[in-house]
């Protein structure tokens, strides 16, 4: 029987082939550079913890991000919340790599991690789901009832285990997207959520991704794909080309390159720099986002 893919299908299918291919270099590259790994991981924290809480509407900008979590004092007043939104993200985004090996996600370790995420801002809803009459709107979207959370979750949980036969990009962006969805927490929904999904890569031995705030308007259209046609095609390619920006980040890193902007690269190499970007935007070039600005690894 001939099977037609659509062209969603096939991108994607493209796309995992191409992260299959750089996890295999990967893990060549990575033999014997824990150390330089690890590195790697921390600096990543005040990017993860920048763009995540950005995503939410935190005005701290990355570098007011950096400092708070390096407990530098700031130029101008930042609320206590948005203080210990930073740092106390930064705590669960630091604890994964290790709780990720060390146990599967289950009910309790997401309970768990919201508490780590809620504590000092909100104590009276850290650590729990929603409950009785409490309901959450996002955008135009009202979340199911409370009494609804926990089937949905346990509903999720069974089928991502249950679909370990396909690719994680489709399996994780499925996972997400259903995550949101039942936003079973009265607060810290899409941070807790962002957290599994490096979560779950970790443990299945894939690099963590890093959504980025620059992104957001593509990512809510994700959702509203999700809520109007139960479709996961458009948070497929965020995962995506987020995946592939990680591992071409850390095999920059790992293979020794020379690590320059691709303002220089496109210098050097007498090449349109709105085309590189073109071309990075899409991750069919082997760059990749740092701090907000686009770089590539040279062969020295």
């Amino acid at each position: 029987m001939k099977i037609v893919y659509s062209l969603t299908m096939t991108k994607v299918l493209n796309v995992f082939g191409r992260i299959h291919s750089l996890r295999e270099r990967y893990y060549g590259a990575a033999t014997g550079k824990e150390a330089l790994l690890e590195l790697i991981a921390e600096a990543e924290v005040a990017e993860q913890v920048y763009n995540s809480n950005a995503i939410e509407n935190s005005t701290l900008s990355f570098e007011e991000t950096e400092k708070i979590l390096l407990q530098i004092d700031l130029d101008r007043y930042i609320s206590e919340r948005e203080i210990f939104e930073a740092k106390n993200l930064a705590r669960v985004v630091s604890c994964i790599g290790k709780k990720s090996k060390e146990q599967e996600l289950t009910l309790p370790v997401i309970l768990s991690l919201h508490e780590m995420l809620i504590s000092n801002i909100r104590d009276d809803i850290a650590g729990r789901f929603r409950n009785n009459n409490e309901y959450v709107r996002v955008g135009s979207h009202i979340a199911p009832a409370p009494q609804e959370v926990t089937s949905r979750l346990e509903k999720m949980l069974f089928e991502y285990n249950g679909a370990s036969h396909e690719n994680i990009i489709k399996r994780l962006a499925k996972l997400h997207l259903s995550f949101e969805y039942t936003h079973p927490f009265v607060d810290g929904n899409g941070r807790i959520g962002r957290v599994i999904n490096n979560f779950l890569l970790i443990r299945e031995g894939f690099v963590p991704i890093n959504i980025k705030f620059i992104d957001r308007q593509k990512y809510y259209a994700a959702f509203r794909e999700f809520d109007e046609k139960g479709a996961t095609g458009i948070m497929e390619e965020i995962v995506g080309k987020a995946l592939t920006n990680s591992y071409h980040k850390r095999l920059a890193y790992l293979e020794g390159k020379k690590i320059i902007t691709l303002n220089e690269y496109a210098k050097l190499n007498r090449l349109s720099h709105s085309g590189l970007i073109n071309k990075a935007n899409r991750q069919t070039i082997e760059a990749f986002l740092e701090k907000g600005i686009w770089k590539i690894g040279m062969d020295q």
